[in-house]
């Protein structure tokens, strides 16, 4: 199985996941800030690994993995902090999950672009779900329900975690090209 098909089933899977998380803290809010913590520490690790590893394939447009060596990085540094440092990472959860998405968010829009500029039609949605991330991950930031919202702001970043997964699946799925999908496009140009 070549690269890029691993990163695109990993990248899809753990979309999937990160989707399955927001569902979760929509459904109950309530759940302990500890076990939130490692669970993303968890998806981010393994996010982080398949993000290196698409960076590293040869993938036809190069769109979704084109920043992913320094955020796989950064991803999987953060997740074994939110794994062994949970208690340090709590403090600053927001900041930092909030500070994640929106980059994230933001990089999707330059996404978004260089899709436009390869012709991809749909380029518009990665573009208005990107901006749609980039602004949740600002209001985790801003984190307006304060301390005395802790049911919304589970509830928020459940949201967020949702759009999140959501706006890297398409990506994945859209943007994502492997060699035998460059052969059909080539033959049908």
């Amino acid at each position: 199985m070549s690269t890029v098909r691993i990163a695109k089933g990993g990248y899809a899977a753990t979309s999937a996941a990160f989707c399955i998380a927001g569902i979760l803290l929509i459904l109950c809010p309530e759940v302990s800030a500890e076990l939130i913590c490692k669970g993303i520490g968890v998806l981010f690790v393994v996010c982080g690994a398949f993000k290196i590893c698409g960076y590293l394939s040869d993938d036809l447009y190069r769109l979704a993995f084109q920043f992913d060596l320094a955020g796989g990085i950064l991803a999987v540094i953060i997740g074994i902090l939110m794994l062994f440092r949970s208690g340090s990472v709590l403090r600053f959860f927001n900041l930092i999950l909030g500070i994640v998405i929106l980059t994230d968010g933001l990089l999707k829009i330059q996404t978004a672009i260089d899709a436009r500029r390869f012709g991809l039609e749909q380029w518009w949605l990665i573009g208005a779900a990107a901006v749609l991330a980039s602004v949740l991950g600002l209001l985790i930031i801003i984190d307006p329900f304060g301390s005395a919202g802790v049911s919304g702001a589970m509830v928020l970043l459940g949201i967020t975690l949702l759009m999140e997964g959501l706006l890297n699946l398409y990506v994945a799925v859209y943007t994502i090209k492997t060699q035998k999908q460059r052969r059909k496009h080539s033959m049908e140009g």
